[in-house]
């Protein structure tokens, strides 16, 4: 049985938008060259580590199972030119404002690739916690990915823009899943509402806006949620100097047992049965 048995609650965040903060495409080429340069065998082999050997045998190299329904609805999502009117609550709604944008173009830009809702997906079912929380609902997709690995659990998922949530509803029911539960409002004030009504934190997916002070203040809130067996993820966090700074602090703090570099996103590790620091870096 994986370590995690007594885990509880997965926690998704996707909140805001990127911001103008993002390194040029050279700068990220050149950056991820390096990544695979140092980047530890995909396959598991030369890790010692028998944690992380079987987080790559049983999560990273297993494929996640009957998901063209999903896959299917995606290509719907990207083929639909329905406009409807975006909410800006991230870190971009000063300058832009509201705005009116094709349900194809939000797919395009919003939508969480296949090869990571899918690893997503895979995370949950290895894992099986028993409550998801999931904040930037976006279109759905990778919400159903996560109720998907997950049958059994209470899939709860946040998103601030009225008109983005009514589209995610629309995918949970097409898709037929009945487990999710879709909170509208701004993050400010759902996640610490959230957030005060649970003890404690299985698993966090941070994708916030990109930059030093909210990834750090997301960390910091969660971690004082957190017990040995949470799992936090940060998305893109190559992404720019922001997220690199914020990356290696999160790396070094002294709640953190472990960690693992999959270059677009860092996992975090806070079990307290590890005697050393470890800090891995793995093609993916």
């Amino acid at each position: 049985m994986p370590w995690t048995q007594s885990m509880h609650l997965l926690l998704i965040l996707n909140v805001g938008q990127r911001n103008k903060m993002k390194y040029h495409t050279l700068t990220l080429i050149n950056k991820y060259i390096s990544y695979l340069w140092k980047a530890s065998n995909g396959r598991g082999h030369g890790v010692h580590s028998p944690f992380v050997y079987a987080f790559i045998k049983n999560v990273l190299n297993t494929n996640s199972e009957d998901i063209h329904a999903i896959e299917l609805y995606r290509q719907q999502l990207l083929n639909n030119k329905k406009e409807i009117t975006i909410v800006d609550l991230g870190a971009g709604a000063a300058a832009h404002g509201n705005k009116s944008k094709q349900i194809a173009k939000i797919a395009k830009s919003a939508l969480k690739p296949k090869k990571y809702a899918t690893l997503l997906n895979r995370i949950v079912a290895y894992y099986q916690p028993n409550h998801i929380l999931e904040m930037g609902t976006s279109l759905g997709i990778t919400t159903c990915y996560l109720a998907l690995g997950a049958p059994n659990a209470s899939v709860v998922t946040m998103e601030g823009a009225p008109a983005v949530a009514q589209e995610a509803l629309n995918t949970f029911n097409n898709l037929g899943y009945k487990n999710i539960k879709l909170i509208k409002g701004n993050f400010d004030e759902t996640l610490p509402n959230y957030l005060n009504s649970i003890a404690t934190i299985g698993m966090a997916y941070v994708d916030g806006n990109h930059r030093y002070t909210p990834t750090m203040n997301y960390f910091n809130l969660l971690l004082n949620k957190s017990d040995d067996s949470s799992i936090f993820i940060f998305d893109d966090i190559h992404w720019s100097s922001e997220m690199e700074k914020a990356w290696e602090e999160i790396k070094v703090n002294a709640g953190v047992s472990l960690t693992i570099d999959l270059f677009y996103i860092g996992i975090v590790f806070l079990k307290k049965g590890n005697k050393e620091k470890e800090n891995f870096t793995i093609k993916f």
